[in-house]
């Protein structure tokens, strides 16, 4: 049993990307049978409202339970340039931090960064690297000192993919220290769909009988790049089905109301793990339109293809987007900002389905072999092992 704590800035229910993969790991390394403490900010507010992205909107201490896993949650007080101000998060790692075997740091996440700074901990320190701020880049030259102190005593990185892991340059000074472990899913809901997802799926397809049905999912965000989606739709035929939601909803819609296509595209802020399954099974293809950096890995991107829905993604210099779903073997490879190449993209998956089958089948083997649970937490128990002999080996001289 290893004694695990993680370092996350916000758990479920909260929606992205980082949080999911936390939970997934989390939750599996419990049924491993070890022992899992996650320590985060509680994004909820008093009244249960999301406060996540509110400069002020204070939330409360708490400690809740998820499969097991003991999720420890700190109020946060105010926020500046996503930076959270939190209380009691550094007495918190000084009284407990060497009841764990080994550290998770997730970042970018300059809270806990200046958190464990603070408090001067020595237990063997693991640093999930999920992202460079790209758009945030004279804001974070302030924590970039801070990341180097964490950094620099940071025992081994995790990568999610080789091409980010190349071509971060915050990452490269730390190359030898670096590996690179993919985000893996419990792949079951996908490969065997419940009745319940089924029965989406032949709804979504009834209602839209006759078009091809094209998906997108995730935060409604600049980095998302779904205005390419929306100027490519206006090239192709088929429905557009977009599940998600955040601060780009107002613009989205006005943008496809101006190019004529609002008629053509269903909103839905969320949808039930089920129907979100029937809506992969249902989609010709799905729609991974990401502009920069931010955008690291797209962990979607590996839900649709269990499902064995063909992705359509964009080659962003230096993300591993285009290194999950790989070109003509699980999906298409388009360019990065241009509309007209995804439309061309849609209309061939639409119109020749011996190339939809081949790259649906390759889909689906391509996430089994490379982005299984299974396979994600073998690789990271063993990250572990090797840094926590290290350092008992350290001790022992």
């Amino acid at each position: 049993m290893i004694r695990i704590c993680h370092l996350a800035k916000y758990y479920a229910p909260f929606r992205g990307g980082i949080e999911t993969h936390v939970q997934t790991l989390a939750r599996a390394q419990k049924a491993a049978g070890h022992d899992v403490t996650v320590v985060c900010i509680n994004h909820l507010d008093k009244n249960g409202n999301n406060a996540a992205y509110r400069t002020y909107g204070r939330s409360a201490r708490g400690t809740v339970e998820d499969c097991g896993v003991v999720v420890e949650k700190f109020p946060k007080y105010a926020s500046l340039a996503r930076f959270d101000f939190c209380g009691g998060l550094v007495k918190f790692l000084r009284d407990t931090a060497d009841q764990y075997d080994v550290l998770h740091l997730h970042v970018p996440n300059p809270t806990l960064c200046i958190a464990l700074v603070r408090a001067g901990v020595s237990v063997p320190l693991v640093v999930a690297y999920h992202s460079d701020i790209v758009k945030q880049r004279i804001l974070r030259l302030p924590f970039r000192l801070v990341e180097e102190q964490v950094f620099s005593r940071t025992d081994r990185f995790i990568a999610a993919s080789s091409s980010y892991a190349l071509s971060s340059e915050t990452l490269r000074p730390y190359s030898e220290r670096v590996q690179v472990i993919p985000y893996g899913l419990d792949l079951t809901p996908y490969l065997e769909p419940s009745s319940r997802a089924v029965s989406f799926c032949e709804h979504l397809t009834a209602q839209h009988r006759g078009e091809p049905i094209w998906l997108c999912v995730g935060r409604l965000v600049y980095y998302k790049g779904f205005e390419f989606a929306i100027r490519a739709l206006r090239l192709c035929r088929g429905r557009l089905v977009i599940v998600g939601n955040g601060p780009a909803k107002a613009s989205l819609i006005q943008l496809a109301t101006a190019l004529g296509v609002a008629n053509r595209i269903d909103w839905h802020e969320g949808l039930e793990s089920d129907e979100l399954v029937g809506a992969y099974l249902a989609a010709k293809a799905f729609w991974f339109p990401s502009i920069v950096r931010s955008e690291a890995f797209g962990l979607v991107q590996v839900e649709a293809m269990a499902s064995g829905c063909p992705v359509i993604n964009t080659s962003i210099q230096g993300s591993g987007v285009a290194e999950v779903s790989k070109h003509d073997v699980s999906g298409l490879t388009v360019p990065v900002r241009d509309a007209q190449a995804f439309a061309q993209a849609a209309t061939q998956l639409a119109d020749v389905p011996t190339l939809r089958e081949k790259l649906s089948v390759g889909a689906r083997t391509r996430a089994v072999q490379q982005f299984s649970l299974e396979r994600m937490l073998k690789q990271t128990s063993a990250l572990y092992e090797s840094i926590i002999k290290e350092y008992s080996a350290a001790a022992k001289t």
